[in-house]
């Protein structure tokens, strides 16, 4: 009972760094997830275009397909605030925005019915949209009934040309990846009363050269702006380095934290064993009076602490795997142990019983036989 009531301490604590600091992970990976679904390899432009210099969308398709080599896509991103409406069904969420006929393959979506965007729509100004699955079930049943009818942005009616197949797996809801609709970058822009664009989206045809490509761009644009406060380029990929850092800098915190519990518990092992020292001084003191070299008895105390606490480390390791599958499915993430943590708090068990059970065993080998045997 003794010994259990010492590991309990490196139980709780190898179990807490285990839970926390695997959660903490389970939940960052799913927002990572979430991020990196808006492409990895996609990268923004924002403009502020003066009456003496700006940036038209023949200059950025110039620059485009002078670079073809180096970009997969770009599309002029004009965003609307809108109201979609079907007779007296309304949607107020959705997010609605005019781009190009190259949008589609830049989110890298396939189409569940009907076509895409067509550059002829573009140039002619067609009202034509086409929608996300949420939208086509949400005012109309499904997919298949969507098309070909008519809805209503703002006001203007649109006929629905192609329904973008699901994207999320679980159930379909307002504002989210399913909840879109888009239609030709030029009608956008007339819808929004803006003279110009002032917003891009690229994407980069390997993801290894979004430096150069991103270099290139602010060149293209500090050659007409001069001035890099009128524009900035912004990478996906930048901000998803950045946010590692910060999930890797958390995770430690985290983990720290639980780590307390770590060292709180041996002080518990280093004082059970000054306990058992002084219990077994008897036995000490015949074990050195038959010959027992001062090493081989202070090797027998720390051994019984490092035992002790790597068994609790075990435990520990078995009790963390388990309530982090348990609580990451009960707060809906994919959550599992990360060997690292693992490896961190099982060393530092074992560690903690070799540091801690080194004083009682010092205690232990120094003790004089004669005055050893005369205790009672």
């Amino acid at each position: 009972m003794r010994s259990f009531l010492t590991m309990l301490g490196i139980i709780i604590g190898v179990a807490s760094v285990i839970i926390l600091v695997s959660l903490v992970n389970g939940y960052m990976s799913s927002v990572v997830e979430n991020f990196a679904s808006m492409g990895v390899n996609q990268m923004s432009v924002r403009l502020t275009n003066l009456s003496s210099r700006a940036v038209s969308v023949d200059d950025m398709y110039g620059f485009y397909e002078e670079h073809s080599d180096l970009f997969a896509q770009m599309t002029p991103n004009v965003s609307l605030g809108a109201t979609l409406k079907n007779g007296s069904d309304s949607l107020t969420s959705t997010s609605v925005g005019g781009y190009s006929e190259e949008y589609l393959d830049l989110k890298g979506y396939e189409l569940e019915s009907g076509r895409n965007i067509q550059y002829a729509d573009i140039i002619s100004r067609n009202k034509i949209c086409v929608v996300g699955y949420y939208v086509a079930q949400e005012l109309f049943g499904s997919a298949e009934k969507a098309l070909e009818e008519t809805i209503k942005v703002n006001g203007y009616a649109f006929k629905i040309v192609g329904v973008v197949e699901r994207q999320d797996d679980d159930d379909l809801e307002e504002g989210g990846t399913d909840d879109f609709l888009w239609i030709p970058y030029s009608v956008a822009v007339k819808m929004a009363r803006s003279a110009d664009i002032n917003s891009y989206i690229f994407a980069t045809a390997d993801v290894d050269n979004t430096d150069t490509c991103k270099t290139l761009l602010e060149e293209f644009l500090y050659e007409i702006y001069k001035d890099d406060d009128l524009y900035r380029v912004t990478a996906n990929s930048e901000m998803l380095d950045s946010l590692n850092e910060q999930i890797a800098m958390m995770s430690a915190m985290l983990g720290g934290i639980a780590g307390i519990s770590l060292l709180v518990a041996g002080v518990g092992v280093m004082n059970i064993m000054l306990v058992s020292v002084t219990e077994r001084t008897r036995e000490i003191g015949i074990r050195k009076s038959l010959g027992a070299k001062r090493g081989t008895i202070m090797q027998q105390f720390v051994i019984e602490a490092a035992v002790t606490s790597s068994i609790g480390g075990v435990i520990g390791i078995i009790l963390g795997a388990a309530v982090t599958q348990l609580a990451g499915g009960l707060i809906g993430i994919n959550a599992s142990p990360t060997p690292a943590a693992v490896l961190i708090s099982f060393s530092v068990s074992v560690g903690i019983g070799l540091i801690f059970g080194y004083m009682p065993a010092s205690r232990a080998a120094k003790l004089n036989p004669i005055d050893a045997l005369r205790s009672d």
